[in-house]
């Protein structure tokens, strides 16, 4: 993963912030200064913040875990969903509904219909109703699959969520924080950073600063998902060399065994050559020679 440098930033107008008038006072670690009024973001606090950030969701992807994208708004829309579908992460670009998670398992259920209805259109049971209903479960569909479409493969609760801009997506940011899900939210002047875990500095307005920032945590996620799957395959490799060393053992072990069971066969063979059954035999029939009792004297 390429390493973003300050100028990249610069050029992308991650610096530029909101009016001095609109500012919150929490964020004054971060603006490096006023210039005509507008406050400029301080772009050493944004490279630091960011990398802090990437090191984390590579992590979280490393483990297996889902990040979950959002960003409603115009700008943010189709950057934000290309970068999600690209690391195979869910992701809410339309209208956040209200308990989406933090009332999941009814989200749940509207995805299992949405599901349903897509598999009723596909494999021909729709065919069995009327022209009017089928348009009705068609509309239906798109409708749900509009709004629910980014987290149909989400099967449980994320283990963090990425905000592209924390005050416009105050309803979701409160959902994960009842939830105790992290929370990862790119700030601008007018915003809390203390509202969520990892904040990231930078303007939350402009298309390129939001494609600069949210591909980069992408390429760390997709990072950390290679990264997994390299560690799960050098694991299948072991594995598959430990179970044929093991069958060669077992191979051996075998062979020692037959070996020594063919010497036990011939050492219980040995004896009857001229061994102590044999001198028993003789013994029946020498009498006192064998060491047999003496024969008694005729009257």
């Amino acid at each position: 993963m390429n390493k973003l440098e300050y100028k990249d930033l610069l050029e992308a107008g991650v610096h530029f912030g909101h009016l001095k008038k609109k500012w919150n006072p929490k964020m004054l670690p971060f603006i490096f200064m006023e210039r005509k009024g507008i406050h400029i973001i301080d772009l050493n606090k944004t490279l630091e913040h960011l990398e802090e950030v990437s090191s984390a969701m590579k992590q979280m992807a490393r483990s297996g875990k889902k990040i979950l994208f959002v960003a409603t708004k115009k700008q943010a829309k189709e950057i934000v969903s290309e970068a999600a579908q690209r690391a195979g992460m869910p992701f809410v670009t339309e209208r956040w509904l209200g308990g989406m998670l933090t009332n999941f398992s009814t989200i749940r259920k509207s995805i299992k219909k949405m599901q349903s209805i897509e598999k009723m259109l596909t494999d021909g049971t729709a065919e069995n109703i009327t022209k009017k209903e089928r348009l009705r479960l068609s509309r239906e569909k798109a409708k749900l699959e509009k709004v629910l479409g980014g987290i149909a493969t989400l099967n449980r609760l994320p283990a963090a969520i990425f905000l592209v801009d924390i005050m416009n997506e105050h309803i979701a940011l409160a959902e994960a924080k009842k939830l105790g899900i992290q929370t990862i939210g790119m700030v601008d002047t007018n915003s809390d950073p203390t509202l969520v875990d990892f904040a990231i500095p930078a303007n939350d307005d402009a298309t390129k600063s939001i494609a600069i920032i949210t591909n980069y945590v992408t390429e760390a996620l997709i990072e950390g998902m290679n990264e997994r799957q390299r560690d799960k395959d050098a694991q299948e490799a072991s594995e598959e060399e430990d179970g044929a060393d093991g069958s060669n053992e077992l191979v051996a072990a075998d062979g020692e065994e037959e070996a020594d069971g063919g010497g036990e066969k011939r050492d219980r063979r040995a004896p009857g050559k001229g061994g102590p059954m044999r001198r028993r035999q003789a013994g029946r029939g020498t009498g006192t020679a064998a060491g047999g009792p003496k024969a008694r004297p005729r009257r």
